[in-house]
């Protein structure tokens, strides 16, 4: 008896310093439900550092450390593993959360499995429990639960051993309008996210063989009737050890109406400016390469259209002044739009039109373009030359226009820069006015002051106020402004020892 005692404490002995080692716990339990023996790894996933503290006995063990399962059932006595395997039963993969005695929240997340060594007689002689610490594995497939259901992109995931979907979330039950329990359980052949995908040979055998499926146009048949454009693709998983794959999906509703609506505003665009009476040209703004042109401007130049595309207004000698095409480009570059720019556009037969031109540059396909139009004005030019023709002919022969008239004329045939005074001879004094016609028949202020009978620093004040009045600042340039005009003043007053 003593040898088989000996022989069986010396296999005892063996077996600890074979498991002593192992990553994974191991923990010995006699058939009087003593904790005879534990492994470093084992105490390690209790959080205990010797046998003691794991518990001697069965029922020690229970009293430190509480169960549950994970959908939180709590273990109750004759259930724990430990108890299990000392009834002889024999278990594997059994998940459990462990809880330390006094600790609301599990610490650890223990597969389990049991192993009953038997003696010669094939007795009961030694019930073992393997564990192994699986709560980096469950802590990172929470993770990416919390991840998958607050993640706004719809997905939804199907396990490869039967085809069935076993988890979706909210983007993709707000994008579809399905409701979960209509989702899970049901197979890809029945919610079949790969309906009329662009490839959906490739991505069926991809499925198959559990390889990641490419992105792809689909279409969706939604449940309460209707359809929903989507791309779909696919991304082999696993899940609680599952080979599973990861469909994600990516809405076309947005981007489909923001293209519909595109289309919808270039042919808008195209119809108002194939219509438009005004000629109009799209050019690029590289030198004015011209891309379109309306029927109004081939009626205006006598160009068809096929003579003018791909051709630059410059190659094209299409305006009179080449300096002036430049000078628009160089506005168009600096400012990005130029408004009622008086330009001459040349016709297909040489004859010059007199046009108002305005050009806005805007982005056409990712280019740089430019909009123009050209508003003819040949017309009202020569009947605003006839108009003055006219009055220049009435007044060759009449004294009794108005001053103001003959002034308003005179703005008329030379307009005056922008910016320029607007004034008039009504706007000065009757002094002023006596200056300026002595000026005009060229005398200097010397002279001036003499014939008026005022002093020389009179004059020079005076005719400080007339430039400010007329904007100019040179002797030169008033006496122009007066000739412009029509001035001719009146008969300056005599001096006061003269008219004495």
């Amino acid at each position: 008896m003593n040898k088989i005692i000996s022989s069986r404490q010396a296999n005892r002995l063996q077996l600890q310093q074979i498991i002593a080692g192992l990553t994974e716990g191991v923990i010995l339990i006699d058939p009087d439900q003593t904790i005879s023996w534990a492994n470093e790894a084992a105490l390690g996933m209790h959080g205990v550092g010797s046998v003691n503290e794991l518990g001697g006995t069965v029922a020690e063990y229970r009293d430190r450390f509480r169960l549950n399962y994970r959908n939180n059932w709590q273990l109750a006595e004759g259930q724990y593993p430990i108890d299990r395997v000392v009834a002889g039963e024999a278990f594997s993969d059994v998940i459990v959360e462990v809880t330390r005695a006094g600790q609301n929240e599990p610490q650890w997340v223990h597969r389990v499995r049991s192993l009953v060594l038997t003696d010669e007689a094939g007795r009961p002689d030694c019930l073992v429990l393997v564990v192994t610490d699986a709560t980096d594995h469950f802590e990172a497939e929470e993770r990416f639960e919390r991840s998958f259901n607050v993640n706004p992109a719809p997905a939804i995931i199907c396990r490869l051993a039967d085809l069935r979907y076993v988890k979706v979330n909210e983007g993709f039950l707000e994008m579809t309008g399905y409701e979960r329990e209509e989702v899970i359980g049901r197979s890809v052949y029945k919610l079949d996210v790969l309906e009329r995908a662009e490839r959906r040979e490739l991505a069926v055998q991809r499925l198959s063989e559990g390889r990641a499926i490419p992105q792809m146009e689909a279409c969706l048949s939604l449940p309460r009737g209707g359809t929903k454009f989507v791309v779909v693709a696919g991304k082999p998983i696993e899940i609680a050890d599952q080979p599973c794959m990861l469909f994600t999906f990516m809405d076309l509703e947005p981007r489909k109406k923001a293209e519909n609506a595109l289309v919808q505003s270039e042919e808008r665009f195209a119809k108002s400016f194939r219509l438009s009476p005004i000629p109009t040209t799209i050019s690029k703004l590289d030198k004015l390469r011209l891309l379109e042109v309306n029927e109004a401007f081939c009626a205006e130049t006598g160009f068809a259209a096929v003579d003018v595309i791909g051709r630059s207004a410059v190659e094209m000698d299409l305006w009179a002044s080449a300096t002036a095409c430049r000078a628009l480009e160089e506005a168009l570059r600096t400012s990005g739009s130029v408004r009622n720019l008086e330009m001459q556009l040349r016709t297909k037969t040489g004859e010059l039109i007199d046009c108002l031109v305005c050009a806005e540059t805007l982005t056409i396909h990712d280019q740089a373009c430019v909009l123009s139009t050209m508003q003819d004005i040949t017309e009202r030019k020569q009947t605003q030359a006839e108009l003055i023709a006219a009055i220049e002919a009435v007044m060759k022969d009449t004294s009794w226009f108005s001053q103001v008239v003959i002034e308003k004329l005179a703005a008329i045939r030379a307009p005056q820069a922008a910016g320029s005074a607007d004034a008039s001879s009504a706007d000065l004094t009757g002094r002023e006015r006596e200056m300026l016609t002595l000026m005009c028949r060229g005398l200097a202020d010397k002279e001036i002051a003499k014939a008026l009978n005022v002093s020389l620093n009179t004059v020079r004040n005076h005719i400080a106020r007339i430039y400010r009045k007329i904007g100019v600042h040179r002797r030169s340039a008033a006496v122009l402004w007066a000739q412009a005009r029509g001035f001719t003043g009146g008969k300056p007053t005599e001096p006061a020892n003269r008219r004495a």
